[in-house]
């Protein structure tokens, strides 16, 4: 299979010309192991009109759009990958609002297909860090009078952010998942989804560690306003205003599913090329997803 590879709008353009040629390229992803009849399970199969699937036993046809991320889109295909292509290979993104005037969609459909997508965009979490990683909290939301530091009643969104370092002290991977509060209970699934065991951890004086400290090799030092955490904070900044100036506001609901994005892009900055390909390959593999499951009541 030829993927596509680059960041160049013009070449996507030129391989991505109609809904046919996204089609063709999503069949090649989704059967490139061979095709299982989800009905009767029966593994011999045709290729039919837009490159879809009849089963040779039971004939039921299965197109190149269904259950995956692209499932029932209506918009077209190629709008849909033009939206792939944008969130996967821009530095900050695109609100739903202009997303949804640049390819000629209403705001709410761009919203709940990029919604989609960033589901895709969250971590397996088969590839813990590994080395020398930086945690520490940081908190999404305006200045609330009477409120400060670790409060636990503030309205502010909370979060915690984790950073695997090179050896020269640049960021190589980074992490960051929304939580309840500053408690141990909270902090520790940044540690259990994302940080490997062995990791050599660094983390400010903050008591919620401690605790954890039992399970994990962590070292607490004084943060000294964050100057012994530059290349951490550095990336906190970069989440905070990258929210504030694309987005303005993010629900709780979805919160984590924008640092998902943001996280994708920082962990994938030195393989731009084939970024494209692996966000497209994560939503093929992915199950379907309707839209009360992306929304909040």
């Amino acid at each position: 299979m030829d993927i596509f590879k680059g960041q160049n709008l013009l070449e996507f353009s030129d391989r991505f010309k109609t809904d046919a040629d996204c089609k063709e390229y999503l069949s090649l992803l989704k059967w490139k192991d061979g095709y299982n009849c989800n009905k009767c399970g029966h593994n011999a199969s045709q290729q039919r009109k837009d490159f879809s699937r009849i089963c040779n036993v039971c004939s039921h046809i299965e197109s190149a759009t269904a259950n995956i991320l692209f499932h029932k889109v209506k918009f077209g295909v190629r709008k849909a990958f033009f939206i792939c292509f944008e969130m996967a290979t821009s530095t900050k993104s695109l609100s739903a609002s202009y997303m949804g005037v640049r390819y000629g969609v209403t705001e709410k459909t761009a919203r709940l297909f990029m919604l989609k997508i960033r589901e895709a965009m969250s971590s397996s979490g088969n590839n813990p860090m590994n080395g020398n990683v930086h945690v520490d909290e940081l908190v999404l939301g305006g200045q609330e009078q009477g409120k400060i530091g670790r409060s636990y009643k503030g309205k502010k969104k909370k979060a915690i952010t984790a950073v695997e370092l090179t050896k020269e002290g640049k960021v190589k991977r980074i992490y960051a998942m929304c939580i309840e509060d500053f408690s141990t209970r909270s902090l520790q699934y940044m540690f259990v989804n994302h940080i490997s065991r062995d990791a050599n951890i660094t983390t400010d004086n903050w008591r919620g560690y401690r605790p954890i400290a039992k399970a994990f090799n962590i070292t607490q030092i004084n943060s000294n306003k964050g100057l012994n955490f530059k290349a951490l904070h550095t990336m906190i900044h970069q989440i905070k205003s990258w929210i504030r100036t694309t987005y303005s506001w993010v629900s709780d609901f979805n919160i984590n599913r924008y640092f998902d994005e943001f996280c994708f892009r920082i962990n994938r900055s030195q393989s731009k090329k084939t970024i494209f390909n692996n966000l497209i390959t994560k939503m093929v593999s992915a199950d379907k997803i309707y839209q009360n499951q992306i929304i909040s009541n």
